[in-house]
């Protein structure tokens, strides 16, 4: 009998020069998605994500759509590949990868998604743009002693990712006070983030808020396998809720952590990665290690885990 499977998606920060071009190579639907992706953005996002630069795959209006779009492809190429689609029974996706476990577990389509997460990153970019925001990650701290340092410095936290890692967010000037905080409260280490802005802080309210309308629009169905949410860390199925989740998490903290313990707790004890790098895997390996994960990034992937996928 096989076992219950979580399929995960990557978030921003994921991305590399190169994803998906083997898949568009090696399988015509993957393929397919890419040409539908350019046409619907007007843009090519297949070149930037085949070939970069660097530069222009990380900025936030472009690195969302991608990201969304290897993930689909993965999905795809896989279906290409062995004749059936990938068996799951939930979802979950790290922020802006949340968009695509709604697209694989058949809340909109990939059109809808890909409409969606492209106004996402126009929206944060935008906000970006408009405040002077920045990221730091703690290594070693609670849950408890990071919202204790946020609520001192009138940050925010915005990613709780597994134990002993988690981000806080907000403007610069008031950021400059949390390494300080943490030194007196024992926290092993505070690292800057290179990154664009305060995402999932207050700061990104104007891309929340702009967001919204695009969200009461899109056609979202329930979905036909259970989706973890980012800010409730609890399975969204009606609608409405799936747009109220998708809205609250672009100011609201990423409860990554809790989202696992939430599909562990409902039995999945087995996951398939789908996104570059292995984040997601090397983050759950810290939350629970009997927990095991495949990490799909490349049509090599696709070929040597086929048949345990299968199974």
């Amino acid at each position: 009998m096989n076992t219950p499977r979580a399929v995960l998606f990557s978030g921003q920060g994921a991305q590399k020069v190169g994803m998906g071009a083997d898949l568009a190579d090696q399988s015509p639907s993957a393929y397919a998605l890419y040409d539908l992706a350019d046409r619907h953005l007007g843009w090519s996002l297949s070149e930037t994500s085949f070939r970069g630069p660097d530069e222009a795959l990380t900025e936030t209006r472009v690195c969302q759509p991608a990201l969304y779009a290897h993930g689909m492809a993965l999905l795809a190429a896989f279906q290409d590949l062995t004749g059936k689609p990938l068996r799951f029974e939930a979802a979950a996706g790290l922020s802006l990868g949340e968009y695509t476990a709604h697209a694989a577990a058949g809340s909109f389509t990939f059109q809808t998604g890909l409409q969606l997460v492209a106004e996402r990153g126009r929206l944060m970019q935008e906000a970006c743009n408009a405040t002077v925001g920045t990221m730091i990650t703690l290594l070693g701290a609670t849950p408890e002693q990071a919202r204790e340092i946020a609520q001192a410095c009138n940050v925010d936290v915005a990613n709780l990712n597994c134990p002993g890692q988690i981000v806080l967010s907000g403007g610069k000037r008031e950021m400059e006070g949390v390494a300080a905080i943490a030194k007196e409260k024992g926290i092993r280490k505070v690292i800057p983030l290179n990154v664009a802005g305060a995402y999932h802080s207050r700061l990104m309210a104007s891309a929340a808020n702009g967001l919204a309308p695009h969200l009461v629009r899109a056609e979202i169905t329930t979905p036909t396998v259970p989706v973890v949410a980012n800010f409730t860390a609890e399975v969204v199925l009606e609608p409405d809720a799936i747009r109220s989740a998708l809205e609250s998490q672009v100011c609201g903290s990423v409860r990554w952590e809790e989202s696992i313990r939430r599909l562990i707790a409902l039995g999945f004890m087995d996951f398939v990665e789908c996104g570059p790098g292995g984040v997601i895997a090397g983050m759950l390996r810290r939350i629970d290690p009997a927990a095991r994960c495949l990490s799909l990034e490349s049509y090599a992937d696709l070929v040597k885990y086929a048949d345990a996928l299968n199974g």
